[in-house]
């Protein structure tokens, strides 16, 4: 990451840079789960989405508050009705079901590993893992829309 990337973002704080990753990261994962139209379905109920809705949500298998180093990992998290993420805690059995038919068996397990070595540990954020994160996401969002 080059030092004019950096100075872009001199002015915000870790928690600024969190929430401003967190945008991007979870727009990607909106529409990186959508066709060209802008419908996908909820990784939980297979109900249909549209992309951008209110009830289109990036939602984690893993809570990011919980397991914040798996926050922004692509194999967490998926498009999700607002139903599902907010009302029916995260609907998980069907989530798990449809997780392993998505990405494989092999990689939930792996997610399930990260999570427990996650919760044995401590994790805070630095302002530069924060930065190539917002930049990568921007980035990837403009390959997907």
């Amino acid at each position: 990451m080059d030092s004019k990337t950096i100075q872009k973002y001199r002015d915000k704080s870790v928690s600024q840079l969190l929430k401003i990753a967190t945008t991007h990261f979870n727009k990607y994962i909106r529409y990186r789960d959508t066709d060209a139209n802008g419908f996908g379905r909820c990784i939980s109920s297979g109900q249909p989405l549209q992309v951008p809705s209110s009830n289109a949500h990036a939602g984690h298998f893993y809570s990011g508050g919980k397991f914040p180093q798996l926050k922004f990992n692509e194999d967490n998290v998926h498009l999700q009705g607002k139903s599902d993420n907010y009302f029916n805690g995260g609907n998980q059995l069907q989530y798990r079901k449809n997780l392993i038919k998505k990405i494989g068996l092999k990689r939930v397990e792996e997610l399930d590993m990260l999570a427990d070595i996650s919760k044995r540990s401590s994790f805070k954020w630095d302002r530069f893992s924060l930065i190539e994160i917002i930049e990568t996401y921007k980035e990837k969002f403009k390959a997907v829309a």
